[in-house]
C-alpha cells in the first residue's frame, strides 16, 4: 500500500480512537468519600462507592478518595501527581476535603483554613484547569452531632466556609454538601440518623464484633443518600457532566 494512504488512515484512525475516547471523573478526598474493601461484607460505604449506579457507562471513573487524608497529606503522598498524570482535557475532578485538615495535632495532617487549606484547595483547582479538565468543589458532609436539645452542630466550621469562598472567587462549579447532609440529618432525626452512618451494638454485626458507634462515616443508606443529593446538585452546574447522570 501507498505509504501516503497507510499515514493517512493512521492519522484517521487516531483521530477517531481519540472522538470515541471517553471522559474521565476522578474523584479526591478522605474516607467519606473513598471506595471500602469488602463491600458485601462491610457496612461502611463511601459517597464515592454509589456514584458509578447513578452515572451512565459514557463516562469512566477513578475513585482515588483516601481514608485519613487532608488537602494536605492528599498531595504530599504523591497520591495528587498520579490523577494529574491522567488529566486529560474534558475530565472532571471533584474536590472534597475538610475532616482531616482539622487534625490540629497531627502536623502531616494539619491546615490552617485561611492559608494553606484554601492554598491547597486553589492549586488542585488551577492545576486541574491547567490539563483542560474541569474542577468541581464540594464542601464536607457534616457529622451526626446532636446536642441534648436536639440540634445539629456544625463541627466543620471555617473549612466549609473557606470552600465556598474559593469556589465564588474561583468561579468554580460548587456543591454544597454540608448544606444538603446536614437537611439529611436533620429530616432523619437526632435517633434515627444513626442509620446513616455506624452505629451497631455488640454482636449485632459480625464486621463489627465488639460494635460501633460512629458519626462521621456511612452506612450503605447514608452513602446511597449522599450520592443521590450530590447528583442531583451536579445536574444543575451545567459543566458537561449532566450528560452522564442516569
Amino acid at each position: 500500500m501507498n505509504k501516503k494512504y497507510v499515514l493517512f488512515f493512521s492519522v484517521l484512525l487516531s483521530v477517531f480512537t481519540f472522538s470515541q475516547q471517553k471522559p474521565t471523573l476522578f474523584l479526591i478526598g478522605d474516607s467519606t468519600m473513598a471506595n471500602k474493601e469488602n463491600p458485601d461484607k462491610n457496612p461502611e460505604h463511601g459517597l464515592g462507592q454509589m456514584l458509578p449506579l447513578l452515572l451512565t457507562t459514557g463516562i469512566e471513573i477513578q475513585n482515588h478518595a483516601s481514608n485519613g487524608r487532608s488537602s494536605k497529606s492528599f498531595r504530599t503522598e504523591g497520591r495528587w501527581d498520579k490523577v494529574k498524570k491522567q488529566l486529560t482535557k474534558g475530565d472532571f475532578v471533584i474536590i472534597q476535603f475538610g475532616h482531616n485538615d482539622q487534625k490540629i495535632n497531627d502536623s502531616v495532617r494539619f491546615t490552617n483554613p485561611y492559608t494553606q487549606y484554601r492554598a491547597n484547595l486553589e492549586r488542585y483547582v488551577q492545576e486541574t484547569r491547567e490539563k483542560g479538565a474541569i474542577p468541581i468543589l464540594m464542601t464536607s458532609i457534616v457529622r451526626r452531632n446532636f446536642n441534648e436539645n436536639g440540634v445539629l452542630v456544625d463541627t466543620h466550621k471555617e473549612y466549609s466556609l473557606v470552600v465556598r469562598m474559593v469556589a465564588q472567587d474561583l468561579k468554580v462549579p460548587f456543591v454544597d454538601l454540608q448544606l444538603l447532609t446536614e437537611q439529611l440529618e436533620i429530616s432523619y432525626g437526632p435517633e434515627n440518623s444513626k442509620r446513616l452512618h455506624l452505629h451497631y451494638k455488640k454482636g449485632e454485626d459480625a464486621y463489627y464484633p465488639d460494635g460501633k458507634d460512629d458519626d462521621t462515616h456511612l452506612s450503605k443508606l447514608g452513602a446511597e443518600s449522599i450520592a443521590k443529593l450530590a447528583v442531583n446538585s451536579l445536574k444543575t452546574l451545567k459543566t458537561g457532566l449532566e450528560k452522564y447522570i442516569k
